[in-house]
């Protein structure tokens, strides 16, 4: 094949792909994952129940599903809201997550962390103590965000 075919089919191929992935993020609104806005989470069918009843809790007044379920720090965050984006991306695409929907364990770190800094006046003594090992707080607070 020629040098000049092979470059034919490199481009042909790299632009059905950015094609592709450009219609799929303007499908998917994909700029709204760039906000903060809470109701970006309602572009997924399966989180408006969680975006209503966090809209109906005491943290809507003090944060948005991103102060709790995304790092703080600014490398931290973009990092976390691709890796988010995509995995949620591909689970949404191919149709494989369970309903209800359930957080990660990684993603599950983070909210624990962010719980811990706004909340650090009421549990700076049970995060020092050497006894926390399984604690969470979501074990005691399990709707907390989210009440139902």
């Amino acid at each position: 094949m020629s040098l000049f075919k092979s470059r034919v089919i490199i481009i042909i191929v790299l632009g059905i792909f950015f094609s592709i992935s450009g219609y799929t993020f303007y499908y998917g609104q994909g700029l709204s994952y760039l906000t903060d806005n809470p109701k970006t989470c309602m572009n997924c069918h399966v989180m408006r129940d969680v975006f209503e009843r966090w809209n109906h809790s005491s943290h809507k007044e003090v944060a948005t599903c991103n102060g709790c379920h995304i790092p703080n720090k600014f490398l931290n965050k973009w990092f976390i809201k691709a890796l988010n984006g995509w995995n949620h991306s591909r689970a949404f695409t191919t149709g494989n997550f369970n309903e209800p929907i359930r957080i990660s364990g990684f993603n599950a770190k983070v909210v624990e962390q962010n719980c811990a800094t706004c909340h650090s006046t009421l549990t700076s003594d049970i995060h020092k103590s050497d006894s926390k090992e399984g604690f969470t707080c979501i074990r005691c607070h399990p709707n907390t965000g989210h009440e139902k």
